[in-house]
């Protein structure tokens, strides 16, 4: 009688299991982040928020605000070294980074414990762009309401006063996408 029961009971928590990691984003199994599905939101430029402040040090140990980069469109890619769609996409990134004369490139790198892996994932896709390093992902909280912070990759292009203008949550579906935001964003009047 305890064998069925038993049966039941393990039918039942597979059920859970099953449906409890079922979502409308993309998984990475035991990984700890969650991939989005490359879903791009623009933000009207009426609408966007206060200009962004993210301060950090890059994995070559300089300091980089982004309020400095204030004038230029920029985009902010978060990664992971260990992240497989951050290494799928990188190739894109740095291929608009080349394409987009518009705009200024900036890599926040989390989850790595060390700068080690990191800089070597910026060596194996020759970045040419810093990234600022933190392993905390506590730099993620400049983005509150545009990022998840388990979302890696995400990617968020930064209008010329600051503010978040677009956003794209999971890998880029491909470099034109990414060139055309810039240029978007770019073109905008100058007043915002």
């Amino acid at each position: 009688m305890a064998r069925p029961v038993l049966r039941a009971l393990a039918a039942v928590l597979t059920l859970l299991l099953t449906t409890a990691a079922c979502s409308s984003l993309e998984g990475t199994g035991d990984k700890g982040y969650i991939s989005g599905n490359g879903q791009i939101t623009v933000v009207d430029p009426g609408e966007r928020g206060e200009p962004v402040e993210l301060e950090g040090t890059t994995l070559d140990g300089e300091p980089l605000s982004l309020a400095d980069l204030r004038g230029s469109v920029v985009v902010v890619n978060v990664w992971w070294s260990a992240c497989g769609p951050c290494r799928s996409e990188e190739p894109k990134l740095v291929a608009a980074h080349g394409q987009a004369e518009d705009a200024e490139f900036v890599g926040v790198n989390i989850r790595d414990s060390s700068v080690e892996p990191a800089q070597s994932f910026v060596r194996r896709f020759d970045v040419p762009y810093p990234s600022i390093f933190d392993p905390s992902g506590k730099a993620l909280l400049a983005f509150a309401g545009t990022l998840s912070p388990r979302t890696i990759p995400s990617t968020v292009l930064l209008d010329r006063q600051g503010r978040i203008a677009a956003s794209v949550i999971g890998e880029i579906p491909s470099t034109l996408t990414l060139t055309d935001l810039v240029a978007q964003i770019a073109d905008e009047p100058a007043d915002g």
